[in-house]
Protein backbone atom coordinates (compact mmCIF):
# COMPACT_ATOMS: atom_id res chain seq x y z
CA UNK A 1 0.00 0.00 0.00
CA UNK A 2 2.81 2.67 0.68
CA UNK A 3 4.72 1.34 -2.26
CA UNK A 4 1.75 2.61 -4.35
CA UNK A 5 0.95 6.23 -2.56
CA UNK A 6 4.80 6.80 -2.91
CA UNK A 7 4.54 6.09 -6.86
CA UNK A 8 1.28 8.19 -7.55
CA UNK A 9 3.07 11.21 -5.47
CA UNK A 10 6.10 10.90 -7.63
CA UNK A 11 3.59 10.35 -10.47
CA UNK A 12 1.41 13.92 -9.66
CA UNK A 13 5.11 15.28 -9.01
CA UNK A 14 6.64 14.38 -12.68
CA UNK A 15 3.22 15.68 -13.78
CA UNK A 16 3.31 18.76 -12.16
CA UNK A 17 6.64 19.03 -13.85
CA UNK A 18 5.87 18.09 -17.50
CA UNK A 19 3.13 20.52 -17.86
CA UNK A 20 5.05 23.61 -16.93
CA UNK A 21 6.34 23.29 -20.36
CA UNK A 22 2.95 23.67 -22.19
CA UNK A 23 3.53 26.93 -23.66
CA UNK A 24 1.08 29.89 -22.69
CA UNK A 25 1.25 33.37 -24.63
CA UNK A 26 1.28 35.98 -22.03
CA UNK A 27 1.26 39.22 -24.33
CA UNK A 28 0.37 42.68 -23.84
CA UNK A 29 0.07 44.20 -27.18
CA UNK A 30 0.66 48.19 -27.65
CA UNK A 31 -1.78 50.42 -26.40
CA UNK A 32 -3.47 52.15 -29.48
CA UNK A 33 -5.90 54.44 -28.08
CA UNK A 34 -6.94 54.13 -24.68
CA UNK A 35 -10.31 54.92 -23.92
CA UNK A 36 -10.77 58.79 -23.07
CA UNK A 37 -12.12 58.86 -19.23
CA UNK A 38 -11.92 61.41 -16.17
CA UNK A 39 -9.47 60.84 -13.73
CA UNK A 40 -11.38 59.81 -11.05
CA UNK A 41 -13.02 56.85 -13.79
CA UNK A 42 -9.60 55.70 -14.58
CA UNK A 43 -8.20 54.93 -11.50
CA UNK A 44 -10.99 52.87 -11.28
CA UNK A 45 -10.73 51.16 -14.57
CA UNK A 46 -7.28 50.46 -14.18
CA UNK A 47 -7.51 49.13 -10.49
CA UNK A 48 -10.68 46.92 -11.46
CA UNK A 49 -10.83 46.02 -15.43
CA UNK A 50 -7.50 46.53 -17.34
CA UNK A 51 -6.03 43.83 -15.82
CA UNK A 52 -8.20 41.68 -18.47
CA UNK A 53 -9.77 44.45 -20.15
CA UNK A 54 -6.53 45.87 -21.98
CA UNK A 55 -3.23 45.69 -23.08
CA UNK A 56 -1.48 46.88 -19.63
CA UNK A 57 -2.17 42.93 -18.28
CA UNK A 58 0.00 43.03 -15.40
CA UNK A 59 0.91 39.13 -15.29
CA UNK A 60 1.20 38.35 -11.55
CA UNK A 61 3.77 35.02 -10.81
CA UNK A 62 1.45 32.49 -10.56
CA UNK A 63 0.69 33.31 -14.18
CA UNK A 64 3.59 31.40 -15.27
CA UNK A 65 2.89 28.28 -12.93
CA UNK A 66 0.85 25.62 -15.18
CA UNK A 67 -2.17 24.83 -14.78
CA UNK A 68 -2.77 28.47 -13.36
CA UNK A 69 -1.25 30.28 -16.34
CA UNK A 70 -3.60 28.13 -18.43
CA UNK A 71 -6.61 29.87 -16.50
CA UNK A 72 -5.23 33.59 -16.45
CA UNK A 73 -4.20 33.34 -20.13
CA UNK A 74 -7.88 32.28 -21.05
CA UNK A 75 -9.35 35.08 -18.98
CA UNK A 76 -7.19 37.48 -20.07
CA UNK A 77 -7.72 36.55 -23.88
CA UNK A 78 -11.39 36.14 -23.32
CA UNK A 79 -11.86 39.45 -21.51
CA UNK A 80 -9.95 41.43 -24.12
CA UNK A 81 -12.38 39.98 -26.96
CA UNK A 82 -15.32 41.28 -25.11
CA UNK A 83 -13.68 45.19 -24.36
CA UNK A 84 -10.01 46.05 -24.70
CA UNK A 85 -9.98 49.89 -23.73
CA UNK A 86 -6.71 49.73 -25.39
CA UNK A 87 -7.71 49.40 -28.73
CA UNK A 88 -10.79 51.36 -28.56
CA UNK A 89 -10.01 53.24 -31.81
CA UNK A 90 -11.01 50.31 -33.71
CA UNK A 91 -14.41 50.27 -32.32
CA UNK A 92 -17.46 52.01 -33.76
CA UNK A 93 -19.76 54.07 -32.72
CA UNK A 94 -22.94 51.46 -32.15
CA UNK A 95 -19.85 48.86 -30.92
CA UNK A 96 -18.72 51.37 -28.44
CA UNK A 97 -22.07 52.12 -27.04
CA UNK A 98 -22.87 48.37 -26.88
CA UNK A 99 -19.92 47.34 -25.13
CA UNK A 100 -20.09 50.47 -22.47
CA UNK A 101 -24.03 49.09 -21.56
CA UNK A 102 -22.85 45.43 -21.45
CA UNK A 103 -19.97 46.83 -19.09
CA UNK A 104 -22.66 48.73 -17.33
CA UNK A 105 -25.51 45.87 -17.04
CA UNK A 106 -22.43 43.50 -15.63
CA UNK A 107 -21.01 45.95 -13.33
CA UNK A 108 -24.68 46.59 -11.82
CA UNK A 109 -25.27 43.06 -11.55
CA UNK A 110 -21.79 42.26 -9.91
CA UNK A 111 -20.76 39.96 -12.79
CA UNK A 112 -17.69 42.40 -13.18
CA UNK A 113 -15.13 42.13 -11.56
CA UNK A 114 -15.85 38.24 -11.17
CA UNK A 115 -15.45 36.80 -7.88
CA UNK A 116 -13.01 34.36 -8.62
CA UNK A 117 -10.77 37.13 -9.78
CA UNK A 118 -11.25 38.84 -5.98
CA UNK A 119 -9.97 36.09 -4.36
CA UNK A 120 -6.20 37.19 -5.64
CA UNK A 121 -6.99 40.50 -6.50
CA UNK A 122 -9.39 42.13 -3.82
CA UNK A 123 -7.95 45.69 -4.48
CA UNK A 124 -10.15 45.56 -7.51
CA UNK A 125 -13.14 44.84 -5.76
CA UNK A 126 -15.87 47.83 -6.43
CA UNK A 127 -17.50 49.65 -3.50
CA UNK A 128 -20.73 51.11 -4.00
CA UNK A 129 -19.83 54.45 -5.21
CA UNK A 130 -17.10 53.07 -7.78
CA UNK A 131 -20.07 51.11 -9.25
CA UNK A 132 -21.81 53.18 -9.52
CA UNK A 133 -19.29 56.07 -10.78
CA UNK A 134 -18.75 53.63 -13.67
CA UNK A 135 -22.88 52.79 -14.39
CA UNK A 136 -23.06 56.79 -14.77
CA UNK A 137 -19.93 56.88 -17.65
CA UNK A 138 -20.71 53.81 -19.36
CA UNK A 139 -24.43 55.08 -19.65
CA UNK A 140 -23.54 58.70 -20.22
CA UNK A 141 -20.10 58.16 -22.20
CA UNK A 142 -21.36 59.29 -25.69
CA UNK A 143 -18.44 57.05 -27.90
Amino acid sequence: MARFVVWGCVSVAVLALLIQAIPVRRVNGPVEADVSAPPDVERVLRRACYDCHSNLTVWPAYSKVAPASWIVAHDVHDGRNELNFSIWNRYDAVTRRKKLDLARDEVRSGQMPPAYYLWMHPNARLSAADRELLENWFSTRKR
